[in-house]
């Protein structure tokens, strides 16, 4: 069905529901409870789950089918939020073209930084890329400070000469639309003591994400696929039978570098501003961290490594002190304040410790990321299930 194998059909689905639902899924504690903290159904976190999903499905199409790692993908997502912005400033707020425009940008430049990297492989690839990403950055934040508002960054003004919009009454703040659908448009739903909140610029988000995730299942299971895959299993040999892998993994690196120029756009759309940090080399590696942490080379692993950082920085980032004196309370004094003591290090300020922790005993024990660590879960229950089961079902009488 749209020509997928059932099992990638039913894994489309579960992730077209996870999206549809996640205002659901991602609120389970009521308003006002002491877990009502862990709850990420919000629009502006829902948005950045599925966006830097995106950035993190492309990612894996360069390295997790050709084995290239690219330390500068954040280039692309930048110059695609650049394109997005200039769109809005001088067309219109509509985002249908200002993500249209960002990919194609991203992809040019994502062309002539791939037909350059490419000329070396290994860790002199990984430089090469890091180097094009730090030489934007640079670029970004000092030279073209007139195209990218330098240090202060850019967004849209009322005084924008934009060509298919109206005019804007003087203060007037330009906002994000598709076809006039406000991107920051909610609705709220009450339901007992949970408030479920529907956002207009997140389910634009999600609807991209689910075709973006339909086309990389699309790229993982054609001859194209095959050929990356060879390409990362010994790309000499390959050579040696008379086929130039250099086209190919050219290809996979503009599609790569698409997906983060569409993701940059994206942000722009649910964000109308950008700033040159967007490319900072922070960037590039922590698309690296989603995707190995979720499972490189897999198809729903590197959403899962997007959701579980994006989550880690926004949730476990915000828990203080007070809020860890309020859980051990119920404890002796000398008690909850050791406890507090012991646990704040790894929360808060402290959550790229608990993170890189976590990234290590992944790396460890489960190299295929979460998508490994389910797959063990899995395989441990189908163990178990014959042995419970009785043969055909039925008992049979002790002699």
């Amino acid at each position: 069905m749209m020509g997928l194998t059932k099992k990638d059909f039913t894994l489309l689905i579960i992730v077209a529901c996870l999206a549809i639902f996640a205002p659901f899924i991602l609120n389970p504690f009521p308003e006002g409870s002491a877990m009502a903290q862990f709850n990420a159904g919000y629009p502006d976190l829902m948005q950045r789950l599925v966006i830097f999903g995106i950035f993190a499905i492309g990612f894996n199409i360069l390295f997790g089918l050709t084995g290239y790692l690219s330390f500068g993908h954040a280039a692309f997502l930048g110059v695609g939020s650049y394109a997005a912005i200039w769109m809005m400033k001088l067309l219109t707020m509509n985002v249908i073209p200002a993500i249209i425009v960002s990919v194609a940008v991203a992809g040019l430049f994502s062309l002539l930084v791939g037909w350059i990297s490419l000329r070396r492989s290994g860790i002199y690839f990984s430089i090469l890329t890091l180097a094009f990403a730090q030489m934007s950055y640079a670029l970004a934040y000092s030279v073209l400070t007139p195209i990218t508002g330098g240090e202060t960054g850019l967004q849209p003004k009322y005084t924008d000469p934009r060509i298919l919009d109206g005019a804007l009454e003087p203060g007037q703040t330009p906002r994000a639309n598709l076809f006039g659908l406000d991107m920051k448009q909610s609705f709220e739903l009450e339901v007992a003591d949970w408030v479920f909140t529907f956002n207009a610029g997140y389910y634009v988000a999600a609807a991209v994400m689910l075709i973006a995730f339909y086309l990389s299942i699309r790229i993982f299971r054609s001859p194209f696929g095959l050929m990356l895959r060879a390409v990362k299993s010994n790309q000499q040999r390959l050579n040696y039978t008379g086929l130039n892998s250099k086209p190919y993994t050219l290809a996979a690196f503009v599609i790569s570098g698409m997906y983060a120029g569409l993701a940059g756009g994206l942000l722009v759309a649910m964000d109308t501003q950008v700033g040159a940090e967007r490319m900072f080399w922070t960037a590039s590696g922590e698309v690296v961290l989603m995707t190995i942490l979720g499972g490189a080379g897999t198809l729903i692993g590197p959403i899962l490594g997007a959701g579980f950082i994006k989550y880690f920085e926004n949730i476990v980032s915000k828990i203080n002190e007070s809020i860890l004196h309020q859980w051990f309370a119920f404890m002796p004094d000398g008690i909850e304040d050791f406890l507090v003591a012991i646990v704040y290090p790894f929360i808060g300020k402290g959550w790229h410790l608990t993170l890189g922790i976590i990234f290590m005993l992944v790396v460890i024990f489960l190299p295929g990321g979460l998508v490994e660590g389910g797959q063990r879960v899995a395989r441990l229950f189908k163990r178990k299930k014959p042995a419970d089961d009785k043969p055909d079902g039925k008992t049979t009488p002790a002699e």
